[in-house]
C-alpha cells in the first residue's frame, strides 16, 4: 500500500453565531424595539395600500363590465389574486377570503364565456364594506355569513 497522507479536519468559523451570538448572550432588545416601531410605521402605509388594492379592484370591475375580453377578465383575476395574497398581511383576512372566492369564480367559468357580473359585483361590494367597516378578524357573523354565501354561489356555478 502506498503512503497515506494525514488526515487534517478543518472546521470553519461560525460567522451566524458571531452576528447572532449565543443563546447565553442575550438578545438585543433595542434592535428588537426598533424593528417593531418600523412595523408600526409601517402599517398606516398598510392600510393605504389596501386602499388601492381595493380601488384597484373596483376599477377592473367597471373595465370587465363594459368589455367583457379576455384582457379585462385577466385584470380582474390579477387584482382580485394580489388581494388574496395580501389581505392578510395587511390585517384583512376576511378580504383575502372574498377575494380567494372571486379568484375561484373567475376560474370556474369557462374561458369565453361571461363570468356573472352580479357575483362579481357582490364579491367587490363585499370588499368594500369589510375595508370601509375595518374588519380586521375572522371571526365578524356578518363578514362571515357573507363570505360563506359567496362561496356557495361560486360553488353552484362549478
Amino acid at each position: 500500500m502506498g503512503r497515506q497522507l494525514p488526515i487534517e479536519i478543518f472546521m470553519p468559523p461560525n460567522m451566524l453565531k458571531a452576528k447572532v451570538g449565543s443563546a447565553f448572550g442575550g438578545i438585543d432588545m433595542a434592535a428588537i424595539k426598533r424593528a417593531e416601531g418600523a412595523v408600526d410605521v409601517l402599517k398606516a402605509e398598510f392600510t393605504e395600500w389596501l386602499a388601492d388594492d381595493v380601488n384597484r379592484l373596483a376599477q377592473v370591475r367597471d373595465r370587465y363590465a363594459k368589455s367583457h375580453d379576455a384582457g379585462a377578465r385577466g385584470e380582474l383575476f390579477r387584482a382580485a389574486h394580489d388581494l388574496k395574497g395580501q389581505a392578510d398581511t395587511f390585517g384583512f383576512p376576511m378580504i383575502g377570503r372574498v377575494a380567494s372566492s372571486l379568484t375561484k369564480l373567475i376560474d370556474a367559468t369557462e374561458a369565453g364565456a361571461e363570468v356573472p357580473l352580479e357575483l362579481i359585483d357582490a364579491h367587490v361590494a363585499a370588499v368594500r364594506v369589510i375595508f370601509r367597516d375595518k374588519i380586521q378578524t375572522m371571526d365578524n357573523a356578518v363578514a362571515q355569513a357573507l363570505a360563506n354565501e359567496l362561496e356557495a354561489r361560486v360553488a353552484d356555478l362549478g
